[in-house]
């Protein structure tokens, strides 16, 4: 055989090779084959998705759904029929200590608690009639973030990372930030039976200001070679261990230390603020004491969602439950979060992200119109608000409504249910087909519920 046949009788194995090589460079910087991008089901509106978390249940009637009424009869009884259950006893009719006025060209009202996000109305989808199933925190917040108020189920950004990966395969598909260790805790971020590639990765918590959280950089003390044969070495092991007792939890330990592996190059960078210019740190409050905080948080949520990662939460926790002091703690944390998130909008639009960019802002429930401690509200799930902007959503805009004194959801209803298989839809999921086997069926995050609302598209 000559030169000129060997060539071409075993061109193919060379192409072959080459390509093995190829795939093997793309699999190491995966890292993981769960986290890499996966095609949606349909075109997408959204890519990515930050959830603004006010935590303890700001009031729907005191924000963004003003009762012209219940300021009219404040002091009477409620003329409805209060709920069967309720989480503890309230007296006659509150109005709100604030005034609400239109806000942009599309005239939405929003309360005075809200300057700020009052002047970016068109860009907000208000939805008034939001209601859920629990009163109490742990279980809404498990509803909240899981779909399920009773059972352990994966958090939605970990349905989101399993039905589209991420676009930095550096970085998490799914980081809360600041979280609460509270009300289901662990829960609101796991991804339960779902593999461990698509958890959620706290950074900080609740009691850390966002200031002091960081993500360490141990490459200057030790060698990323030295690293990787030491996390070599302990995967091999763990894996043994793995294959004797099938433990998931070695499994997610094992993947936790391969992305804490690659973020440490990465994630300090992102997480750096000196980076962002004066004006935008002005933009965003930082620096301007109430508002400092959550507007790191804000800031942060942009620049790890521009890095690629695909489910972005900060929360604002736990400073939302006024059974008593409304006037005075309502305007406290309204006080902290305006500016930050108004900064968020903006910045997000000016960069085009805010386009395919899901900015999505509540609490757990909302509270009742009824008073209870002298000047405060209860939980009251039965009908609330929250707000979407960008992401495909139609801005200027208000969906559903309360009863007169805002009470309970009655027209156009979004349940929780509704709300999770909307968002998912713009990221182009299909809720009914996001489905994961486990224990002998499929689930998913709406389980066997959940109605895509089509009247906020845009």
């Amino acid at each position: 055989m000559n030169r000129r046949h060997l060539l071409r009788t075993t061109a193919n194995g060379f192409g072959l090779l080459a390509l093995a090589g190829l795939l093997r460079a793309d699999e190491k910087r995966a890292g993981s084959p769960g986290l890499a991008p996966k095609k949606p089901h349909f075109g997408p509106k959204a890519k990515r998705v930050i959830f603004v978390f006010m935590h303890g249940g700001p009031s729907q009637v005191d924000t963004f759904d003003p009762k012209p009424l219940l300021t009219k009869h404040d002091g009477q009884e409620f003329p409805g029929t209060k709920p069967r259950v309720q989480f503890a006893a309230t007296g006659k009719l509150l109005k709100s200590p604030w005034a609400f006025k239109p806000g942009g060209k599309s005239g939405i009202q929003v309360s005075d608690l809200f300057p700020e996000v009052r002047k970016l109305a068109d860009e907000l989808c208000v939805i008034r009639s939001i209601h859920a199933d629990n009163s109490a925190h742990g279980g809404a917040l498990l509803q909240l973030h899981t779909g399920s108020d009773t059972f352990v189920r994966p958090s939605m950004g970990s349905w989101v990372g399993y039905g589209l990966g991420t676009e930095n395969q550096n970085l998490p598909g799914f980081v809360t930030i600041c979280p609460s260790y509270g009300h289901g805790g662990v829960q609101n971020w796991s991804s339960a039976f779902l593999p461990a590639d698509y958890q959620g990765t706290p950074i900080g918590s609740s009691g850390t200001k966002a200031k002091d959280i960081k993500i360490a950089d141990t490459t200057s003390s030790t060698s990323t070679d030295l690293q990787r044969k030491q996390l070599d070495l302990l995967g091999g092991l763990n894996r043994d261990f793995v294959a004797k007792t099938h433990d998931p939890a070695i499994e997610a330990r094992i993947q936790s230390f391969e992305l804490a592996f690659r973020m440490q190059a990465e994630a300090p960078k992102v997480m750096d603020l000196t980076r962002e210019t004066k004006e935008t740190l002005q933009l965003y409050g930082i620096g301007d004491g109430p508002t400092d905080d959550f507007g790191r948080q804000c800031l942060l949520a942009r620049r790890f969602s521009e890095a690629g990662v695909r489910f972005v939460q900060i929360s604002h926790s736990y400073k939302w439950d006024q059974h008593g002091n409304l006037k005075a703690d309502h305007a406290k944390n309204a006080g902290e979060v305006d500016k930050p998130i108004a900064g968020l909008l903006t910045d997000l639009k000016q960069r085009g992200l805010l386009k395919d960019t899901l900015v999505w802002w509540g609490g757990e429930f909302g509270r009742t119109p009824t008073a209870q401690g002298g000047d405060g509200r209860d939980h009251n799930p039965h009908g609330f608000s929250m707000w979407l902007a960008g992401g495909g959503t139609k801005g200027g805009n208000v969906y559903g409504a309360t009863d007169d004194f805002g009470y309970y959801a009655i027209e156009n209803k979004v349940h929780m249910h509704d709300l999770h298989a909307t968002i998912l839809h713009l990221l182009g999921l299909d809720h009914e087909k996001l489905t994961y086997k486990h224990a002998g069926r499929d689930f998913r995050l709406t389980d066997v519920k959940g109605e895509v609302v089509k009247g906020i598209m845009a």
